[in-house]
């Protein structure tokens, strides 16, 4: 049964400015795995971009936003072997959220040099 869905979409600059230029937005929002992952890549705003979105859609999904005391870094973009991804969520973030039963979460990220989207739907 879908418990909920949601799509976000951002402009890659608007990532990369606060990425490269805030103290601790980074870690604020991002994994130390994520963060190694982007970083790895040629383009690597539009890979923080293209995660940023999906926290946002995982959020949008469950009905609330950033004001409801999740830790985004606890909401973490993976990808399986063959590189499909999917969200892993962990600590205090995973304990809060248990109550959902959510048991499947998928997750479809896109980027262009500009803008980068992610859509979430979300399985009990």
């Amino acid at each position: 049964m879908i418990l909920g869905t949601g799509i976000d979409i951002i402009e890659v600059e608007r990532v990369a400015l606060r990425v490269g230029r805030e103290s601790g937005f980074r870690e604020m929002v991002f994994s130390r795995d994520e963060m190694n992952y982007c970083d790895s890549k040629a383009s690597r705003f539009e890979h923080y971009a293209a995660r940023f979105a999906a926290k946002e859609a995982f959020l949008k999904a469950i009905g609330r936003g950033w004001s409801g005391g999740l830790a985004l870094h606890e909401i973490e973009v993976v990808n399986d072997a063959q590189g499909k991804p999917g969200l892993r969520l962990s600590g205090q973030t995973e304990k809060e959220l248990a109550p959902l039963g959510i048991r499947c979460i998928h997750v479809s990220l896109s980027h262009l040099k500009s803008m980068a989207t992610a859509i979430v739907i979300l399985e009990s």
